[in-house]
Parts: structure tokens; sequence; C-alpha cells
């Protein structure tokens, strides 16, 4: 597409007198669907509803196409029952009138059309197009991502065929991806630790009447809330606070101070050394083994601090290090704690809904709604497998696990609206076969990207399948690539202080996302980086 070519919704007087004639030579002249008129000029009956999206080359608009919202649609005039040959959807629109000059035909002014009309859907909220596409052309809106449905309307000689248009065929279409915002039915690709794609089911719940939190019906809620939680990673008890991971983890340093004995504390990356932070914060006597950034825990150096110091009652590690893409070997912590009857504290913000995880024998574990659970942010939680009592106000109380506990679960306000998405996206979220998806999608990326020559900070058997860390090279900058590929529609993790210090770039599988939404994004990567 030449550079001088502009894509942009219609406002001119002048951009719409042409807009009416192009109208005119296709739908009249060429698609007989109107009688002929001297003035060469065709009026859309929806024109003031209409917004156009058109292409513009030195004053002269080359194409076109129209987007109206207001039912009934112009296809439904034609075809009986739309709804029963859609996919579901959140906010439908339909694309009319979708043309170019003669002398543009198949050329990329259509897709041009297309990834402004995806973007101005993603503002809009709309998740679907419908479409009456012209039945000679079918093979060409096929091969652009249009999926058609339904029988054959129209006239002799203005036969069409309806189709429709998600961002997703989109991706899916022949068309190489490398210049549209690939984008799923949230208007982009979240590739980030959090927040991620959240669920239709589970909007639809947030969205729901606040109830007050002393109600029964949210009492209900709330225990079967739990109870889903606890099933789901094999721990006996979960409380749920309102606030951010770190608060949770605030919450087991409390516990903590409660107890007698030593720690140690594991740290391979950021939030292992916030771990440490926390306990100096609350005065905990302990030490920490602290190898470098993105270096599995050897289980020697481990024991080799145990062995020393015999009054060490409790080992506090992150499970997935966000911030290196590392799993840490929690059967190997398990192992070591079990022997030697130390308590062992898990910070599993990052891998709970994201990997498989067994807290059984976990002494406490910290986790959020906002990340694996595919939920919205604002809730935390600890699990834990042992009796808890009030500190006898030795801990400040919203950070007191035992107020909880005693009071039911709920001794201050919560938010039904995110325990409601929390629990909806608990029950119709499928959390074990997303887990395995995406082992395998993380496995094909991993192997996409070494083709590129990129270099991964963790990767084999150590490597957290839903983080990514890749360590660009020095004659690349990870702001800019990442940048880059945000104005493409994907939103990689890229601008935390840790990143840019170390001119990281990660790509984060915390939702459900496929190989059809992440080609594209490979296709992106590869231009940006070669």
């Amino acid at each position: 597409m030449a550079s001088s070519h502009t894509f942009k919704i219609a406002t001119e007087p002048w951009e719409f007198e042409q807009i009416n004639r192009l109208n005119y030579e296709t739908f009249v002249e060429e698609i007989p669907q109107h009688q002929r008129n001297p003035q060469g000029v065709l009026v859309d009956k929806f024109h003031k509803e209409n917004t156009y999206i058109i292409c513009v080359e030195d004053n002269e608009v080359l194409g076109m196409l129209a987007i109206r919202s207001n039912r009934p649609f112009s296809l439904e005039q034609k075809l009986d029952d739309l709804e029963s040959h859609l996919p579901p959807y959140r906010s439908i629109c339909e694309v009319r009138l979708l043309t170019t000059r003669k002398n543009k035909r198949h050329s990329r002014v259509v897709h041009g059309l297309l990834k402004e009309t995806l973007q101005y859907c993603r503002d809009q909220g709309h998740d679907i197009a419908i479409i009456s596409g012209i039945l000679e052309q079918q093979k060409l809106y096929e091969h652009m991502g249009f999926v058609p449905f339904g029988p054959v309307v129209g006239t002799a000689g203005a036969m069409f065929q309806p189709m429709y248009l998600t961002t997703e065929n989109y991706a899916r279409s022949k068309k190489p991806a490398i210049q549209i915002s690939t984008i799923p039915s949230t208007g982009r690709v979240i590739l980030t630790p959090g927040p991620v794609d959240i669920a239709p089911s589970v909007r639809r719940a947030f969205s729901e009447i606040t109830i007050s939190h002393r109600c029964r019906e949210f009492m209900d809620l709330h225990a079967e809330t739990k109870k889903l939680l606890c099933d789901l990673v094999n721990a006996r008890s979960v409380e749920i606070f309102m606030g951010s991971g770190t608060m949770a983890n605030d919450i087991i340093a409390g516990q903590l101070s409660l107890s007698r004995g030593r720690g140690l504390i594991l740290s391979n990356g950021e939030f292992g050394n916030r771990l440490i932070d926390s306990a100096d914060r609350f005065g905990l006597d302990f030490d920490a083994l602290a190898p470098e950034w993105g270096d599995a825990f050897a289980d020697d150096d481990i024991e080799k601090i145990l062995d020393g110091g015999p009054d060490i009652r409790w080992l506090w590690a992150v499970h997935c290090e966000t911030s290196t893409g590392m799993l840490n070997d929690l059967d190997m912590l398990r192992r070591i704690c079990r022997k030697r009857n130390i308590h062992l504290c898990l910070d599993c913000i990052s891998s709970v809904g994201s990997v498989s995880v067994d807290l059984g024998e976990v002494y406490l574990a910290s986790a959020v709604s906002g990340k694996g659970f595919c939920s919205y942010s604002g809730l935390s939680m600890v699990f834990y497998n042992h009796d808890v009592k009030s500190s006898d106000k030795k801990l400040p109380r919203y950070l007191d696990l035992g107020t909880y506990v005693e009071n039911g679960g709920v001794p201050f306000t919560v938010l039904s609206n995110l325990v409601g998405a929390l629990n909806a996206s608990l029950k119709t979220g499928d959390i074990e076969k997303k887990c395995r998806q995406n082992r395998a999608v993380s496995a094909w990326l991993r192997s996409q990207i070494r083709t590129m020559g990129l270099e991964i900070l963790v990767d084999g058997q150590d490597a957290a399948p839903c983080v990514m860390t890749i360590c660009m090279p020095d004659r690349l900058n990870s702001l800019q690539i990442g940048s880059q590929l945000e104005d493409r529609g994907f939103f990689t993790h890229y601008k935390s202080s840790y990143l840019k210090k170390r001119n990281w770039l990660q790509i984060c599988l915390m939702g459900d996302l496929s190989r059809e939404v992440l080609s594209p994004l490979l296709t992106n990567i590869r231009q940006f980086t070669s």
C-alpha cells in the first residue's frame, strides 16, 4: 500500500460527496440494485446513521464501507431469524457498501479498510460484524476471514451471501497480519501477567447488582467460591481479601511473625526480593538464598543452609517467579520441608490458575483473582491447611488471618461483584484444560522464538508455561519493540522497571490464548527484530 493512502472516518463534505458518487458507480451502474438518475449520485437510505470508513489519496476517495449498529439491519429484511446463524457475541454491527474504485480492486485498499473497521469496532465495543457479500466475490471475502452463513439473498443480477466477521477470524485469514491489530473480542491480545482477557460470562457476573456483604445471598456465594478455590488446589481452607497479591503476602508475613523460630526465604527474581522486603518490614528473623535471576534453586544449597540452622522452622518462596519466567520446583521444596518438618509457604500469585498446583502440604500460600483465574483484579487470597486463631491484637486487624477465620470469612466489606465474577470464572472456565493448552502453546511459541535467534531467559523443564522472558540483544530496545507490538494490538509486558533495566520483554499466557491468535504476534516480532 502506498504511503500516501490514508484510512479514516469520513468527516468532510467533499468526502461524503465522493462517497455518494462511488455508491452510485457500484450499486447502480455495476450492480443493478437501484434506479439510475441524471445526477449520478446515490445517497444510502441509512446515510444519517452510517459511519463511513474511507481510503483517501490526493483528495480522492479510493474505497469505502459503511458501519451501522442500529437494528433492524438491512440484512434482517432479507433473512429471517438472523440470530440463529451467528456465534455468541456481545455487540453487533452491520458492514455495508464495501467497495473500491475499479482500478483498486484486489489491492490492499480493502484490507486497510478492514483494519480501520476492526479498530473502530474495538473502540465501539462491537465484537462481530455482518455483511452481505457479493456472491461472485465470496472466495475473496472468505480469504479475508468472513464466514458465510444462511441462504443466498437478493435478486437476479444482485445476489449476496450473508457473512460475518470477527477479529479472531480476521486474525486467521490468509492475508499476512503484520499490518493489523490481530485482536480477540476484547479488542486486543493481552500478553501481560495481568490484567487478562475476561470471558463474557465473567463480565456478566461482574455487572450484576451489588448486594450487601452481610446478606445471606452473598454469604452463600462467598462460601461456594471458597469451596471451588480449595477444590482446585487441594487445600483445606482459604480466606479472601479485598486487596492485591502484595497484601496477601503481607498477611502471610504477619502469620510468620507469630511463629517461633527463624525462616529461610528463597529469591531468584523480583518477587522473591519482595518476599524478603515484606519479611524485613515485619521484623522476621530469617536467612536468604538468592542465586542469579533466572537460575534454579539447587536442593544442595537449600539443605546446606538448613543444616547450619536447625532452628529454621519455615521456608518461603515464589512458585512462579514472574520477573524471569522461572517455575520453581515445588516437589523439591515440598520434599525438603516434609523431611525436616518445616512449614512451606508460597507465593502462588502467578501460578494458581495458570499451572496445575497442589497445595495439600503447604502451610500458607497466596493467590489473586486477576491472573490465572481470568477474573477481575481486586481480590487476593491465602490458602492454609492448619487451624488459625486471631493474633490477639498483635497484628493490624485487616492483616490478621485469624480475624477472617473467626468472623466467618467476611469481617470487612467485600465487593459482591468481584466475588461473583471470580465465582463465574471458576464455574464456567475449565482451568485444568486451559493449563494443558497453555503448556502446548508455550512449547510451540518458544520454539518459534528460538528460530528467530532470540534468547529466552528460562527455557526447558524450569520454564513456566505462563511466562516467557525474551532477552533482547543490544542492537534492539525492549521498550521500542513492546511499543511497536502494542501499536499492532499485542500488549506484552515490558514497562516494569526490572524489565526495562535488563532490556527484557515478556509474553505471558495467563489467559486462554490459542496458536491462531498468537501466530500474527510472531509475524510482528519477526518483522521488528530482523
